[in-house]
């Protein structure tokens, strides 16, 4: 598949009325491919129904208001993720987030325990993803954010935790996972469901630093979590699509829930994500019903949209 492949008229209308709730677009600390008043204008003009900004440093909850009023007919999310630039794991960050209109709360990514190792000069022109060449750029202007943990010296996680998930619970947000580790995972899923978080999702489970086995994604699909399959993660060679496809033929369709991740100038068109996508997956055999339960009624899931809106 080239950068700019065209998807197909059968994947742009099965993906018709989705959300993509997980796009990093511009304006952004780093250059992205699109803008979200530009994301919002060609979704409209491709029947999709939205998507959800996220951004690994600050809130984008009052952003995505003004996008969703300037391009009526989109609806557009606004998200917190809990790294150092927000104060980590941080429930007042939250709450302010929510009364927003944020509708995730991704826990750490790049300031996250697990991805540390990641986060290095590299050798001399040697490519390195975008989020370290940015965090590589902060430490050489003398800011060195401290990783945020979210287990405490006993293995527990901390209180801190539990605050934001009492939090996500009161204002029925959306958990995301981010890129915390797999022990990390299960104890936050379990944690969640307590607390009573209704809507949990397991970000990108193939991605490398990550890598939970099926075996394990069946067992948090069974606590009622979501697996997040982001389109990014096959095209850019980070997992191979045929362990995608065969992690979401074990959980079902049920438990599957699209992304592109998309928004990276090297990559294809944010609105083509998700179809691309479904592409890919009718090669693959799965039926079209499979591919709309993924992309749409799960998507439209967390976005707390029913598909009966869709008319």
């Amino acid at each position: 598949m080239s950068p700019d492949s065209e998807p197909s008229p059968r994947a742009r209308e099965l993906v018709r009325g989705s959300f993509d709730m997980h796009v990093h677009i511009a304006p952004d600390v780093v250059e992205r491919r699109i803008s979200d008043i530009g994301l919002a204008q060609r979704c409209l003009a491709l029947g999709l129904a939205g998507f959800q900004l996220k951004s690994h440093y600050s809130s984008t909850a009052e952003r995505a208001r003004v996008v969703s009023e300037a391009v009526p007919g989109v609806r557009v999310f606004g998200a917190i993720t809990l790294n150092r630039s927000v104060g980590g794991l941080n429930a007042l960050a939250v709450e302010i987030a929510a009364r927003e209109g944020a509708r995730t709360v991704w826990f750490p990514t790049v300031n996250s325990v697990n991805e540390q190792d990641e986060v290095h000069p590299p050798p001399p022109g040697a490519k390195v993803p975008v989020w370290v060449k940015f965090e590589l750029e902060l430490r050489e202007a003398g800011l060195d954010p401290e990783p945020v943990a979210v287990l405490d010296d006993a293995g527990e996680l901390t209180a801190s935790a539990h605050e934001v998930l009492e939090t996500i619970a009161r204002n029925d947000m959306v958990l995301a996972t981010g890129h915390l580790s797999r022990d990390e995972i299960f104890l936050l899923v379990d944690a969640a469901v307590a607390a009573g978080v209704r809507r949990v999702v397991v970000t990108h489970p193939e991605f490398p630093s990550q890598r939970i086995s099926i075996e394990d994604q069946l067992a948090l699909a069974e606590k009622g979590a979501l697996l997040e399959r982001c389109f990014t993660t096959p095209h850019t060679g980070k997992a191979p699509w045929e362990l995608i496809f065969k992690a979401s033929r074990a959980v079902g369709a049920e438990h599957t829930v699209w992304s592109s991740d998309l928004g990276q100038v090297f990559n294809p068109p944010v609105e083509d994500g998700l179809a691309l996508m479904a592409d890919k997956f009718l090669a693959a055999g799965f039926s079209d019903g499979e591919i709309i339960t993924m992309a749409v009624t799960n998507t439209r899931a967390l976005a707390n949209e029913p598909v009966e809106a869709l008319g």
